[in-house]
């Protein structure tokens, strides 16, 4: 199914129980991100009448919109991760960067009904990247969402996710960055197996991985990365590590997103 171009809805009514066909994406080149956005938040610490004050966070939030320049991609999305203790028992994982998609709406990129979700905060721009292990039998797509939405609305998605567990909720997962001629080929909408959803709120952006097998094979029991990597989880993606994928990689690109903030607010300051 191809993806679809218009923004996230307004949400309503209760959410189902089903999933969409699968859909795959076409491969990017390299590029640099226009996420000088989020860079912008920081900086205009020091744009008010006193260099001393704070800026409220609304006026945090208003800069990271409104400063659309340059992060390069690597920097955002490293081409190689190394998650020390992520995997099962303990053990060093490493992720190989494979694709990185253009920035672009977020239409196509969530089922429908998470879409909706989070459809309060709005959205400025998805960007993706997708990456194996390096056995190459388990793909992770990665996203940031940068939202339209002010601090109180991103409070409010982060608390109403948390309270409702929206998180762990299968009828509520991402969808795969799926680039051909990649291990991530196959990567579907029935091959997704663990998921990770982070709603930031001291930046209008949102982190998420999804994750799956590279061999292309259809899970029946995805399970949150919260909850497969519980002590004594049984399930597909708990066993085979995915869930720790999904948390894994997750994390390490929700922290160096914020230090490529930190950076470019100090080489342009």
């Amino acid at each position: 199914m191809p993806p679809r171009t218009g923004g996230l809805f307004a949400v309503g009514g209760p959410f189902g129980r089903r999933r969409p066909p699968s859909r795959t994406a076409a491969a990017a080149a390299s590029l640099v991100l226009g996420l000088g956005l989020l860079g912008g938040a920081a900086a205009g610490s020091w744009l008010g009448d006193d260099p001393g004050a704070a800026p409220s966070t609304a006026d945090t939030y208003a800069h990271a919109r409104s400063a659309w320049h340059s992060i390069p991609v690597d920097d955002l999305f490293p081409r190689t991760l190394r998650g020390k203790g992520e995997g099962p028992g303990g053990a060093d994982r490493v992720w190989t960067r494979i694709a990185v998609a253009p920035d672009s709406s977020c239409g196509g990129g969530f089922d429908p009904l998470l879409a909706k979700a989070l459809a309060p905060v709005g959205c400025k721009r998805l960007v993706r990247a997708t990456y194996t292990d390096t056995t190459s039998t388990s793909v992770t797509t990665v996203g940031v969402l940068i939202t339209t939405s002010g601090p109180t609305g991103m409070r409010a998605l982060r608390q109403r996710f948390v309270a409702e567990k929206l998180d762990e909720r299968t009828d509520l997962m991402p969808r795969a960055y799926a680039a051909k001629g990649t291990a991530a080929a196959g990567f579907g909408d029935d091959q997704r197996a663990s998921w990770r959803i982070r709603i930031l709120t001291d930046a209008p952006a949102v982190v998420y991985t999804v994750t799956g097998f590279a061999d292309g094979r259809e899970v029946t029991d995805p399970q949150s990365a919260g909850e497969a990597t519980q002590r004594g989880a049984t399930s597909a993606p708990a066993q085979s590590g995915l869930g720790n994928d999904a948390r894994g990689i997750a994390d390490a690109i929700e922290a160096g997103f914020r230090r490529a903030l930190a950076t470019f607010t100090e080489t342009t300051s």
